[in-house]
C-alpha cells in the first residue's frame, strides 16, 4: 500500500479518536474507571493475576472491516501503536485491490514480525478441520502461532451422544495438533451451556469437557458468551470451570456486555469497560493457577461510530480499559 493511503488513514484515525463522542466509549476516553472496577473489592489483593497484563491480544474479527479494506500492513501498524502484542486470526485474506492479488501467508508473517506482533491463535471452521487439517496446521506453524481452534459448537445436535462423538473427533484433531507442537482449542458461544435434549439434567458443555482428552484438546472461554449461557441456562459459574481446570484454558475472549432484559441473552455486546459484566470478580475468582491470554473481541465493533476509525477506535478504547482492569491490586 502506498504511503499516502496509510498516512490518510492514520490522520483520520487520530482525528476521530481525539473527538470521539461515542456513548459507549466516552467514559473510557475521559479517564473514567471501567464499570467492572466498581464491583466489590473483597476478592482483590490475592497477588498476581493469571491473565498477563503485558499480553493483551485482539481477535481480528473485531476489526474485520479494516483488515479487509485497509489490509494487514496498516492494521498491524495501528495495533502495535495501540499496544496490542498478539493477534488471533479469523481468516487470512484482505482486499485484492491492496496488492493487486491476495496476500500470502509468508507475507502476513513478515508483517507480524515487522510490527513486533505474534500470532496467538486462529479460528477455522469445522469443515476445514475435517478436510484440510494438515494444511491448517502448516499455516499455524508458518505464522508462529502456538494454538489453532474453532469457534464452531462441537455439534449442531444437542444430545449427549452427539457431543460425545464430537469430543472423539476433537481428540483426533488434538492429537494431530499435539504432534506438531500445537494446541487445538474450541471457543464457546452460549449454546454449549444448554442442557441435552435427550438428558435434560446434563449440560452439553460438561459432556464435551469430560470426554475430550486434556492432553490434546483445550478451551477458549468467551467470557461474555459464558455469562449469556448462565443467563439462559442457569446453574453454573463461568469462573468455576477455569478454577477447576486452569491448564485447559490457555485463551480467553474478553468481551464486555451491558445488561438488557429485552435481549433474550440478557446482555448487549459493548466496548470493553462500558458494560456491567462482573469482570473484576471473574478475574480474581478464576484463581492464580495457569496462564490465560486475554484476547479482546467485540463482534459489533465495525458498527462503532464515528467511522473512520470505527472498529479501530473501539479497539484502542477497549485496550485502555483492559489494561486498567488487569492492574493487580
Amino acid at each position: 500500500m502506498g504511503k499516502s493511503h496509510r498516512d490518510f488513514d492514520r490522520r483520520a484515525f487520530l482525528r476521530a479518536t481525539t473527538g470521539a463522542t461515542v456513548a459507549v466509549g466516552a467514559a473510557t476516553l475521559a479517564g473514567a474507571v471501567p464499570a467492572a472496577a466498581h464491583e466489590p473489592q473483597a476478592r482483590q489483593g490475592a497477588g498476581a493475576l493469571s491473565i498477563p497484563r503485558d499480553r493483551i491480544s485482539i481477535q481480528l474479527y473485531s476489526i474485520r472491516d479494516k483488515v479487509s479494506s485497509l489490509g494487514f500492513a496498516v492494521v498491524f501498524e495501528e495495533l502495535s501503536r495501540i499496544g496490542f502484542t498478539e493477534v488471533e486470526f479469523a481468516g487470512y485474506t484482505q482486499s485484492t485491490s491492496i496488492l493487486g492479488r491476495q496476500i500470502t501467508i509468508p507475507e502476513i508473517r513478515q508483517l507480524l514480525d515487522d510490527n513486533g506482533l505474534k500470532a496467538v491463535g486462529s479460528h477455522v471452521g469445522l469443515g476445514a478441520l475435517r478436510t484440510s487439517l494438515q494444511q491448517q496446521l502448516d499455516i499455524a506453524e508458518a505464522l508462529g502461532m502456538p494454538h489453532i481452534g474453532t469457534a464452531n459448537a462441537p455439534s449442531s445436535t444437542n444430545t449427549v451422544d452427539a457431543y460425545r462423538a464430537a469430543a472423539e473427533e476433537f481428540n483426533t484433531w488434538g492429537r494431530a495438533a499435539s504432534a506438531r507442537g500445537l494446541k487445538l482449542y474450541q471457543h464457546n458461544h452460549a449454546g454449549e451451556f444448554a442442557f441435552a435434549t435427550d438428558q435434560p439434567e446434563v449440560r452439553l458443555y460438561d459432556v464435551f469437557l469430560e470426554h475430550t482428552d486434556p492432553r490434546h484438546v483445550y478451551l477458549e472461554m468467551d467470557v461474555y458468551w459464558a455469562y449469556v449461557g448462565q443467563y439462559r441456562f442457569p446453574g453454573f459459574d463461568p469462573a468455576a470451570y477455569v478454577r477447576r481446570n486452569p491448564e485447559r484454558y490457555p485463551l480467553f475472549h474478553m468481551k464486555d456486555g451491558a445488561s438488557n432484559p429485552d435481549n433474550a441473552g440478557g446482555y448487549d455486546i459493548v466496548e470493553f469497560g462500558a458494560g456491567d459484566l462482573p469482570w473484576k470478580r471473574f478475574i480474581h475468582s478464576i484463581g492464580p493457577r495457569g496462564t490465560h491470554v486475554g484476547i479482546w473481541e467485540q463482534d459489533t465493533a465495525p458498527n462503532t461510530l464515528p467511522n473512520p476509525p470505527g472498529s479501530l477506535g473501539a479497539a484502542e478504547r477497549s485496550h485502555q480499559a483492559l489494561a486498567e482492569l488487569l492492574k493487580t491490586s
